[in-house]
């Protein structure tokens, strides 16, 4: 009857029983005798408290990691769960809540009551009968749990404590009797799942009627499966059933938790004990109480949960931290983008550009004068042409140079593109029409015979082909052109570089940190190309300033490609290029500082000319004077002037008319091995440019978002305990 039901409540110390004969005489615990207060009893920490504690704080280090990454929703239940945790670490671990859950009628207040030894809670038929969780405390000290009990939200008026004196294996246990689960009142299951989310063990408690209820396995079991360890499944009102129907319900039992996943703790293994008994009569309380005894007396239940939390939402981030194989960056993966990005920049072509350039001058430096000035010969007559003619040798030269670039490009590629057909095509057209041009000035100039239109169209040829070749030179090494289109960067392959890097870079990775990675890659492919424009132009330029075996004028490296894509072309004298402004030898105006090295204003960087240059050019001219002299000598000889032996001034003439042309081409012979290295020098720095600006722009931040994720990859195995 319920008026027996509040005789025990929590008696406190110089509080005297109630006078009469009835049932709470008989049934009150009797007072405690007055004694000195004692300290509170410290217990020891437990073994599990160390590795749970790096788990903790491992999870903790992921959600600050990740927050950037993964949406709140994915990061709230390990918010919640280390919250959780932080609370039930201030209160005392040593003390064990467990919770006794279940349906409407499976008899928990009953159980409760049995456990207490006293009617604790209400039991009856009226449904729901429980409408509040009710506490009872086995403790020497009931109020160590007082804090454990404001945490849950237990009120004063629903605590109590068992009948003294109760059993001493129970010390620490805090039992609490909640709601139906299933109950049709408001607000009860919602209590049901607010305390299972705080509770340290739970008691499930099933009557042969509803152990198999849809609803108990689909809500909580099966979601719960992961604190086998600390639950404990009951079936309830055996006396109800004969013993063999009672052990096939058992069995029936056990299979349906097999079937959610939920561990069953027989032959000595972890998980869940399943337990038979009747709450009513009394029949297995007993092997209940014992096995609650030895589960408080481990005092590891409060650690138990919140190592089954961690695991469980461990289990739950699992997709957005653990990838298939091994992704990152492989040295393959960096090499094959830095070759695109050469590629684009067009190095091998501008290499040999540069080698054909260093020959032709090497050919000019160390060539006759008299071929010298047959070439300013024919520069100042295409300079007096009429503006028709400048504009078709410009024609010629420009589809010359297209014609000598498609061609280039198909010998790169091994194959002759439909590019270079083309060019030549133009070239061809370009070159005939430029003929009719000339014959028309040169019948202008009273030129009638086909003899002198032959000779001028070729004159004309002539001019255009040193025209194209003073443009070709002038875009290889003027430094003041960063915008010429001979250093036009191709986007196409520019863009398929950075999109082949991402997606090596991505593939295999969860997909949060795979999508980091690709927008890493889509941020530094922004003003890439035009940066790559930069970088190229400046490398080309100081090359050119450097000249050959001046290497230690030249920085290579990320550092340099780094200034190249952040500053080219700053002014000299400006604070960032360390000169002062206004000041004559490092800051007049319209010079640049290109590749380390001051440029005349408007004009290009000249290359550093090799000595040997120099004195093949003195031969030349020694040659020449002495041809000029023996010619003088050998005609005054004919003309009987003076007199001696005219083979002497003819063997010199001849000597020195033939030593100006071997002497060119011994010149020509020595220059090809410089040439090629120049070549390939440029063509070494310009993929060094390249490859510079892909790091600092690509390679870096797509490389930062992988350590992030390595970061974070290396705190998932320390929670997921798997480290």
């Amino acid at each position: 009857m319920w008026d027996d039901g509040l005789i025990a409540r929590r008696a406190r110390p110089g509080r005297p029983p109630r006078a009469g004969g009835g049932p709470e005489a008989r049934t009150a615990p009797p007072p405690r005798p007055e004694t000195a207060p004692r300290p509170p009893s410290v217990p020891a920490p437990h073994p599990g408290a160390a590795v749970l504690r790096p788990r903790l704080d491992a999870l903790r280090e992921l959600v600050g990691l990740s927050r950037a990454r993964l949406d709140r929703r994915t990061l709230a239940e390990a918010g919640r769960v280390l919250d959780e945790a932080v609370a039930r670490q201030r209160h005392p671990l040593d003390l064990t809540v467990v919770a006794i859950a279940g349906a409407s009628g499976s008899g928990k207040s009953t159980l409760f009551n049995a456990l207490g030894r006293a009617q604790l809670s209400e039991a009856g038929v009226r449904r729901p009968t429980t409408a509040a969780p009710v506490a009872c405390v086995w403790t020497e000290e009931p109020e160590r749990a007082d804090g454990v009990l404001d945490r849950l939200g237990i009120p004063a008026r629903s605590r109590r404590q068992p009948v003294r004196p109760y059993d001493p294996a129970l010390n620490g246990l805090v039992l609490l009797d909640l709601p139906d689960h299933d109950s049709a009142a408001p607000g009860h299951r919602e209590q049901v799942d607010r305390l299972l989310g705080l509770v340290d063990a739970v008691i499930w408690v099933v009557d042969p009627e509803k152990y198999a209820d849809a609803v108990l396995h689909e809500r909580y079991l099966r979601p719960l499966a992961g604190y086998a360890e600390v639950s404990f499944i009951v079936l309830n009102q055996i006396d109800r059933l004969g013993t063999d129907a009672a052990d096939q319900v058992l069995d029936d039992l056990r299979r349906l938790l097999d079937d959610d996943g939920v561990a069953l703790g027989e032959h000595g293994e972890p998980g869940a004990e399943v337990l038979a008994l009747s709450a009513l009569t009394g029949d297995g309380v007993g092997e209940l109480r014992e096995s609650l005894g030895r589960f408080t007396a481990s005092r590891g239940a409060a650690l138990r949960r919140l190592t089954a939390d961690v695991d469980g939402v461990s289990a739950r981030l699992r997709g957005a931290y653990v990838a298939d194989g091994r992704p990152g960056l492989t040295e393959s993966a960096r090499h094959e983008f830095e070759d695109r990005l050469a590629e684009a920049v067009g190095a091998q072509a501008a290499g040999l550009a540069a080698e054909r350039a260093w020959l032709r001058d090497a050919g000019r430096a160390c060539g006759t004068p008299w071929t010298r000035a047959h070439r300013w010969y024919v520069r100042g007559r295409a300079g007096r042409k009429p503006a028709g003619a400048v504009r078709g040798a410009a024609a010629i030269a420009e589809a010359v140079a297209m014609a000598e670039a498609a061609a280039i490009a198909g010998a790169i590629a091994g194959t002759r593109t439909p590019e270079a057909a083309t060019a030549a095509t133009a070239a061809t057209a370009a070159t005939a029409g430029m003929g009719g041009t000339a014959g028309t000035v040169g019948a202008s100039a009273a030129l009638k015979t086909a003899t002198a239109l032959e000779a001028a169209a070729a004159l004309e040829m002539r001019a255009a082909l040193e025209m194209r070749a003073a443009l070709e030179t002038r875009a290889v090494l003027d430094a003041g052109a960063l915008d010429s289109p001979s250093r036009a960067v191709s986007r196409p392959l520019v863009e398929q570089a950075v999109r082949a890097l991402a997606y090596e870079a991505s593939t295999g990775l969860p997909d949060p940190w795979s999508l980091a990675v690709r927008e890493a890659a889509r941020r530094g492919a922004e003003g890439l190309a035009e940066a790559l424009d930069a970088a190229s132009a400046a490398a080309a330029a100081a090359m050119a300033a450097a000249g050959p075996g001046r290497a230690g004028m030249w920085r290579t490296g990320a550092r340099r490609a780094s200034a190249w894509c952040t500053s080219v072309g700053r002014q000299a004298g400006s604070p960032e290029a360390g000169g002062r402004t206004g000041d004559p030898a490092g800051g007049r105006s319209g010079g640049w500082i290109i590749g380390g090295r001051r440029a005349r204003a408007g004009g290009p960087a000249r290359p550093v000319r090799p000595g040997w240059w120099a004195v093949a050019a003195a031969v030349q001219w020694v040659l020449s004077a002495l041809q000029v002299l023996t010619a003088a000598w050998l005609l005054g000889l004919l003309a009987g002037a003076w007199g001696g032996e005219w083979w002497i001034p003819a063997l010199l003439l001849t000597g020195a008319v033939a030593g100006g042309p071997a002497l060119a081409w011994c010149c020509r012979a020595m220059a090809r091995g410089p040439a090629r290295r120049y070549g390939l020098e440029t063509e070494r720095r310009l993929r060094n440019a390249a490859a510079g600006c892909g790091r600092e722009r690509v390679l870096e931040p797509v490389a930062a978002e992988l350590l992030r994720y390595q970061e974070v990859r290396a705190q998932y195995v320390i929670a997921a305990g798997e480290a």
